[in-house]
């Protein structure tokens, strides 16, 4: 499909489009009006044949950044992507808008890797899906140097960075791209880097004439959350029942264990849950994955080894019972809710215990000096995020070195409700003298638990047998309760006034400790929030702050059953096709058409979202839909709200590299 085809087969010429053949193909094949941001550059710059380093967020809209310049530029389009296992998916969405689409992986057998091969070569695809693993093959090199090629475009590029999170070795070789097609334009794309990881993704890939788009990494409609950790698999089914029932969405835990726990207690409470880890067997994992691509209000519960390029528009929220390691990775995980624009949730438990353990980790996991200060400072900015008492979407575009507009976001926490500080320089103060007495009067190192009880003059039998009540400080905290100095040691871990040493997380002083002790420094801490009344949320919320983030809560009353309606015959398409409800139709484009009401073919064409192929394969399903609701004959529809059915619809029948072997 070159640019002659976009003029013969869009039914307009570009010409309607202000002679851009990228944006009548955006038009006719996806369609949509108009381009959004850099989207247009970026096309254009790749079209004319030039290289492109794209940083810009999930939900941007980087996917169409290389697949219309495939559409348009004469060959194939060779889509480098991390994970075979979603390769399926992203086929049949770019076939249901009648892109001819490929992929070629080790899931597949010898006759089907050879029906590909043979549609390449024949110059009948417009887009072909590798992994980075199978470029290593001298096949494979082969089998792209007897074809013709579009371009290369290379997605989740921040994987060939070591100072990223989700580097991956073979990314390293993709260098090889511009050594052996030198004309073949390359586009890297990815959703998170800072600038080290950006300037390594040039240096890596050996594109230093590539040209860099740098988005803004701002999700507006996320909202941001963080409460304190009480007890956080109830917090979680609070959180879930009140704000997000029924929606999809994804639970990210740090090992194992608390994966296969947290889902089995959701399931049980009622929420529909799957675990997704690295020690389930591929054939679970690939079930769970499959179900949460397909299934409405389905929740994975899983540990970082799921997400990376899961394309599931419709994801409400993802939650955190455990602090991520980076920024980066919280941005990354985060971002994977509300693709599609709708109002969306990222919530976080965040404790003293997670403070310690990613201290832990990082003191005793495998790497030398130089990898273990990269991850301290990548820890140090997570708690500083967590920590913060001003917008957090400010702190989290400051960290990608980009300005945030002045003022409060009005979607975060400290925005919705600014958090209370005091001078914690007193309390501090008998922290550190604490931890300095054990060590210095007695040769001992404790963990948070001893500090407490002995600040709070409890004779535990741990402190009667190290005679901890004999001490100076015992019993000098009593003004303070068990959570409050819990949270007062949290945030000196976090502002680097205490540090972690040893395998049982012991505390220890820094070099900063004693400016808070020789009181030439103060110390300014957020308030712990009060535990909630049993009428509010336990995640810190009344329930009465909290609106229904979901799509349908997003429309009018009047408009929900229509949408329903049409969710409910796209899931039916969905499971005729065996493909995800979103490849059929986006929620925001439902939600469109459900305000729109088009009557006609030609009017729901004008839906954004609607392209030439979606429209011929669907088109009179959805008329026959909102005719069906409207009680009016073939060629009458409502015209205006209150003639619309106001009637209730019926009811809806810690990973690391291993885990990436799942997706090769």
């Amino acid at each position: 499909m070159d640019g002659t085809s976009v003029m013969t087969e869009a039914g307009v010429m570009p010409e309607a489009y202000g002679g851009s053949e990228a944006l009548a193909t955006l038009h006719r094949v996806f369609g949509y009006e108009a381009f959004r941001g850099e989207q247009e550059a970026i096309i254009e710059h790749v079209v004319a044949g030039g290289d492109a380093v794209v940083l810009m967020p999930t939900g941007g809209g980087k996917s169409l950044c290389y697949q219309i310049p495939a559409l348009v530029r004469p060959g194939t389009g060779v889509v480098v992507s991390p994970l075979i296992a979603l390769m399926q998916d992203q086929v049949d969405a770019l076939r249901a808008l009648g892109v001819r689409a490929g992929f070629v992986n080790s899931t597949q057998d010898f006759d089907e890797r050879r029906v590909v091969e043979a549609e390449f070569l024949a110059g009948e695809l417009d887009l072909l899906y590798l992994a980075p693993e199978r470029l290593r093959l001298e096949s494979t090199l082969d089998l792209l140097s007897r074809g013709k090629i579009s371009l290369f475009a290379i997605d989740e590029a921040h994987c060939v960075s070591q100072w990223g999170h989700d580097f991956r070795p073979d990314y390293l070789a993709l260098s090889l791209l511009g050594e052996r097609w030198p004309d073949v334009p390359r586009i890297a794309l990815t959703a998170t880097a800072t600038h080290a990881t950006h300037q390594e993704i040039t240096q890596r890939l050996n594109i230093p004439a590539a040209r860099h788009f740098v988005a803004s990494f701002d999700r507006p409609n996320i909202q941001y959350r963080i409460v304190p950790k009480a007890d956080p698999k109830k917090q979680l089914l609070s959180f879930l029942r009140e704000e997000h029932a029924g929606d999809a969405g994804i639970v990210y835990c740090l090992s194992r264990n608390s994966v296969e726990k947290t889902a089995e207690f959701l399931t049980r409470n009622g929420v529909e849950a799957v675990p997704y880890h690295a020690g389930l067997d591929a054939g679970t994992r690939a079930a769970h994955q499959s179900r949460f691509l397909r299934e409405d209000g389905l929740v994975v519960v899983a540990t970082i080894a799921f997400g990376m390029g899961i394309d599931k528009p419709d994801v409400r929220f993802v939650a955190h019972l455990d602090l991520p390691k980076s920024v980066e990775g919280y941005y990354q995980e985060t971002g994977r809710a509300g693709r599609d624009g709708l109002p969306s949730t990222a919530w976080m438990a965040y404790g003293l215990n997670d403070v310690i353990q990613q201290r832990k980790l990082i003191q005793s996991g495998e790497g030398d000096e130089a990898f273990r200060r990269r991850s301290q400072g990548h820890l140090d900015a997570m708690l500083a995020l967590c920590e913060t008492v001003h917008c957090r979407r400010g702190q989290l575009l400051a960290y990608f070195g980009q300005d945030a507009e002045a003022g409060a976001c009005g979607n975060c926490d400290t925005c919705l409700v600014p958090p209370d500080t005091w001078d914690g320089t007193i309390a501090a103060q008998k922290v550190l003298s604490t931890v300095w007495r054990l060590d210095r009067e007695r040769r001992q190192k404790f963990g948070a638990v001893q500090i407490v009880d002995i600040l709070l003059g409890r004779r535990t039998a741990k402190v009667i047998q190290f005679d901890h009540d004999q001490l100076s400080v015992f019993g000098i905290g009593e003004e303070l309760t068990e959570g409050e100095w819990r949270g007062v040691v949290r945030q000196l871990l976090a502002q680097g006034l205490l540090a972690v040493e040893g395998e049982y997380g012991t505390l220890v002083l820094t070099e900063a400790s004693g400016e808070v002790l020789g009181r030439k420094r103060e110390v300014p801490l957020r308030k712990e929030p009060k535990k909630p009344a049993a009428s509010r949320s336990s995640s810190g919320t009344a329930r009465s702050d909290r609106k229904p983030r979901t799509a349908a809560a997003e429309l009018p009353p009047e408009l929900a059953p229509a949408f329903e309606a049409l969710r409910a015959w796209r899931a039916e398409q969905a499971r005729e096709q065996g493909v995800p409800a979103y490849v059929i139709f986006h929620d925001a484009t439902l939600r469109e058409i459900a305000t729109v009401w088009p009557s006609t073919v030609a009017e729901l064409g004008g839906v954004s979202g609607v392209g030439e192929k979606k429209l011929a394969t669907y088109g009179e399903g959805v008329l026959g839909v909102l005719k069906s609701l409207s009680g009016t004959p073939d060629t009458a529809t409502p015209t205006t709200p209150d003639d619309w059915p106001q009637e209730e619809p019926e009811p809806e029948d810690h990973e690391g590299p291993e885990d990436w072997a799942a997706g090769i």
